[in-house]
């Protein structure tokens, strides 16, 4: 399987995500009602819903997409590999999402194999990307559009899945495979818990991206490692605001 994975197909993706609102009492009464009967299984030691609301951001139905990073390899003319990466990254969330579906969309046009690559992608970026677009009344890119499609069919790569091999209970994040791998961290700033309140209190949006092209750098490295092949060195690595995939 890995040896069958071409490079120059893969698009590595990562996305951030915050709660819709900056804190519970901005929702609406019939919201607010719905996340207290999501919410109330997660709460602990006198917690109410309006308490943990900061994690209503995992999921699509109470959260909304602010980042989503994506990047590539490709090699330098002496030979050496390459990594570039674009955010796409708003308020308006609408906005964000049509770029990210056009940048997805030129890569597709020319790499007819493309494979969306993410860590625990396929239970969390690959669903939540799709379910906004929708909530949103976009349409979804063929990559995302996976009904009636078969296994086989599906263009998803997940760095999670793959170092699962077949042990479906074992979850391992990101982080820790980096470091066994040897790989730099990308957590070296903030996590995941925090990005709600760099967005929402801080309103840090740039700090959140670069965490985001952080991960995301970490698991194109990742896949590398999978593949027993080098990292790509840092000067190597790139971001760009142009696009990354001229027509």
């Amino acid at each position: 399987m890995l040896d069958q994975i071409q490079l120059d197909d893969v698009l590595f993706l990562d996305i951030e995500t915050a709660p819709q609102y900056p804190d519970f009492y901005r929702l609406d009464e019939t919201t607010q009602h719905l996340w207290e009967q999501k919410a109330v299984s997660m709460c602990k030691d006198g917690q109410n819903p309006a308490d943990i609301y900061e994690r209503a951001g995992i999921y699509a139905e109470f959260g909304k997409i602010i980042c989503i990073s994506v990047g590539f390899t490709h090699h330098l003319p002496d030979g050496q590999l390459a990594f570039r990466m674009k955010s796409c990254f708003e308020d308006d969330e609408p906005e964000l999402l049509k770029k990210f579906s056009e940048t997805i969309g030129r890569f597709g046009m020319q790499h007819f194999k493309m494979l969306l690559c993410a860590h625990n992608g396929k239970e969390f970026d690959f669903p939540y990307i799709a379910r906004r677009m929708l909530i949103n009344g976009l349409t979804l890119p063929a990559a995302l559009d996976i009904a009636g499609k078969k296994p086989w069919e599906v263009s998803f790569l997940d760095t999670m899945d793959l170092w699962r091999f077949g042990d479906y209970k074992n979850y391992t994040s990101l982080k820790l495979l980096t470091h066994v791998f040897n790989i730099p961290s990308p957590k070296d700033d903030i996590d995941g818990s925090q990005v709600a309140s760099v967005y929402w209190q801080e309103r840090d949006l740039p700090r959140i991206v670069r965490y985001c092209e952080k991960d995301v750098v970490a698991i194109a490295q990742l896949l590398l490692r999978y593949k027993g092949m080098k990292l790509i060195a840092t000067k190597n690595i790139s971001s760009t605001t142009d696009y990354l995939f001229p027509k």
